[in-house]
């Protein structure tokens, strides 16, 4: 639409400055944008007779409009230019302004809950909200439970005008509604839901290269989705599929594979090349597709070549303006350098929030990547940039720097990059490409045109050759691009395990060779070695014993030595206070002994040690309340410990 609208009046291509006008003049052009624009230029350079100035575009540089002098012309002329027009699809049908602005674009969107579907039209003047409101009022959904999934281009505000997401007539979108549990009566109605969340196996067969592909979806999916992947797999553009498999009920590609009516969890299809259209209906229905996928891809004018325009020249994409510096430098000898080169502007570009870059060539990439032990093998990701494609500064802000691919990218791949902007560049990333992974990449890297880059290659290493599983062009988002490197893990995973349990089998093959290698000698040392351990233990044992007993009569000297020193044991008859405990031990026994009332608790402590029981392997305790007597301090008194007149204490050994 923007070739045809442009904010500078000198450089647009029909002078329309209306963005709703030049999308119905596509939609009565079935998106043919190269057609409409060629024959637009051809009739312009022409002289045309007042009967055809009436299907004329009107622009700075036509009066078929308004007629000279900006009155508008009348007669019969006038009045066919109002009636509705169904030529061939290669004339571009072009209304007057006044019918134009009679026709805004409705947009039609097919809501789904549960088991139920909610078709809603507005205009592309509307915001996201009214198609809230009114499924509000369809469903009883208050708005703020209301999650409305399925856009395009991610998550997207209530206030946000339906005219700047830039969609197709037919959208197919879902509500969630996290925070409302269904009841058991309701219990039913959630069946589309839990499809919804399900995950469907698609094996697809490629029936040109007789290869099948397991690729997994998730329910939410919606059939355009799928086939789009599909073409990134099979090189076959969306428009020139022809597939068999799909049930009678999926007769709209932008349903969900939950309401397709596939088979769960595992559903066969097959795909080819669309043979050439012999009839007008078969180019009806591929200008169908045309448009179904400019929508979200793209236009991939190929035929441009057949009428002699230069794209180039029609859209304004000449070579002048602001260059940047070049992602890599051309030429250049040293791969490792060339990849330090582009880590650096990478960075300078886009932020440091960006993959690991593997610095050196492509083959000790794959050395990292594919032949280290089985547990440590990873995916090797190649991302080729391309600065003259422009998807690259949208790919690479957006999908490369987002944290949730940069986390996986990390955890699960080796990351190697190559500029192809320079033709030198290229070829020499092709004779990489051709000499460790054979001449199928680099042919299949040579099918892409500059506008679909960058790419990004996915490569397993297997054990007599590497495998691309998956090539994800720039025109991708988030979601999808973080559901295709998971799915090709999903395939990495199910080999590595098969590669471990190979590399388990075959060392425990090569160990049990080694065991017997040795079986002999070690046969020979085992009588010495069980002599020499016999004698150690021996020797350890009376070492102990030993030790043992030298700690029991150091031990036995120590309370000796307190026994000694202790003071007499006080009389009841004396006029100093007394205080009488009496102590229990471990074993049940009790200990009476009469301190007076001004003595220590050191003294106490080493009564208490000469009988066999040291401060550092018992504590001494109160009955009630429980107090750890030999936590206070052993200057303190019986009388300031209140252990007077009579105290019961008990002896606890330490933990």
């Amino acid at each position: 639409v923007g070739y045809l609208v442009l904010p500078d009046k000198d450089n647009a291509c029909t002078g329309i400055d209306n963005i709703a006008e030049a999308i119905t003049l596509l939609e009565l052009n079935n998106w043919d944008l190269v057609i409409y624009l060629f024959i637009y230029l051809f009739l312009l350079t022409s002289n045309f007779s007042s009967e055809s100035s009436q299907t004329t575009p009107y622009g700075p540089h036509s009066q078929a409009a308004t007629g000279p002098g900006g009155a508008a012309p009348a007669g019969p002329a006038s009045s066919s230019s109002s009636s509705s027009y169904s030529g061939s699809p290669s004339c571009p049908v072009l209304p007057s302004r006044h019918i134009v602005e009679r026709q805004p674009r409705m947009l039609h969107f097919r809501v789904e809950y549960r088991q139920r579907s909610v078709e809603v039209v507005l205009e592309e003047s509307s915001t996201v909200g009214e198609i809230k409101q009114i499924l509000e009022t369809e469903l009883q959904i208050p708005m703020s439970k209301m999650q409305l999934k399925g856009w395009k281009s991610g998550d997207v505000l209530d206030s946000t005008l339906l005219r700047t997401l830039h969609l197709p007539k037919n959208n197919s979108l879902y509500v969630l509604t996290p925070d409302i549990t269904p009841s058991a009566s309701t219990s039913q109605n959630s069946a589309l839901q839990e499809t919804l969340n399900q995950n469907f196996l698609l094996v697809i067969t490629h029936r040109e290269a007789q290869r099948d592909y397991n690729l997994h979806f998730p329910g939410t999916k919606t059939i355009q989705e799928v086939k789009r992947n599909v073409s990134d797999l099979t090189n076959i553009p969306v428009r020139h599929q022809q597939w068999d498999g799909w049930p009678a009920s999926a007769s709209d590609d932008s349903m969900t594979l939950a309401a397709s009516g596939i088979s769960f969890p595992c559903h066969h299809l097959s795909v080819c090349r669309r043979s050439s259209p012999a009839n007008a209906q078969e180019q009806t229905e591929e200008c169908t597709d045309v448009h179904m996928v400019s929508d979200s891809e793209g236009d991939d004018f190929e035929d441009a070549s057949e009428f002699g325009v230069d794209e180039a020249e029609i859209f304004g994409m000449g070579s002048s303006g602001c260059r940047k510096s070049p992602m890599m430098p051309e030429n250049c000898e040293n791969e490792g350098e060339a990849l330090l080169h582009f880590t650096s502007e990478f960075s300078t570009r886009y932020g440091d929030c960006h993959p690991v870059f593997f610095i050196g060539s492509l083959e000790a990439a794959s050395q990292e990547a594919f032949y280290g032990k089985a547990r440590d093998r990873k995916l090797l990701a190649i991302y080729l940039h391309n600065d003259e494609s422009v998807l690259s500064n949208v790919f690479c802000s957006q999908m490369m720097c987002a944290e949730s691919i940069v986390s996986y990218l990390s955890q699960n791949f080796t990351t190697w990059a190559w500029d192809v902007t320079k033709e030198a560049n290229k070829a020499r990333l092709l004779t990489m490409c051709t000499r460790h992974f054979g001449s199928v990449v680099a042919q299949t890297i040579r099918t892409y045109k500059t506008d679909q880059f960058p790419l990004l290659l996915i490569v397993m290493g297997k054990r007599t050759s590497n495998e691309v599983l998956n090539v994800i062009q720039g025109n991708t988002t988030v979601d999808e691009l973080m559901m295709r490197l998971m799915g090709a893990m999903e395939i990495f995973t199910a080999q590595q395990q098969e590669d471990i349990k190979d590399e388990d089998e075959r060392e425990a093959r090569e160990m049990v060779k080694r065991e017997q290698d040795e079986a002999y000698r070690l046969s020979l040392e085992a009588d010495r070695k069980k002599r020499e351990a016999q004698e150690r233990e021996e020797a350890e044992q009376v070492r102990l014993e030993q030790i043992r007993k030298e700690q029991e009569e150091e031990r036995e000297a120590i309370r000796l030595s307190l026994e000694q020193a202790l003071p007499p044991e006080p009389s009841e008859e004396g006029g100093e206070p007394i205080s009488k405990l009496r102590i229990r031990t471990p074993s049940g026994e009790f200990l009476e002994r009469r301190f007076l009332g001004g003595c220590k608790l050191q003294v106490l402590f080493d009564f208490v040690a000469s009988k066999g029981y040291p401060s550092d392997e018992f504590k001494l305790l109160t009955t009630f309340p429980r107090r750890n007597i030999t936590q206070l301090e052993p200057a303190s008194t019986l009388l300031e410990a209140k252990l007077f007149p009579q105290e019961t204490l008990f002896l606890e050994a330490r933990e």
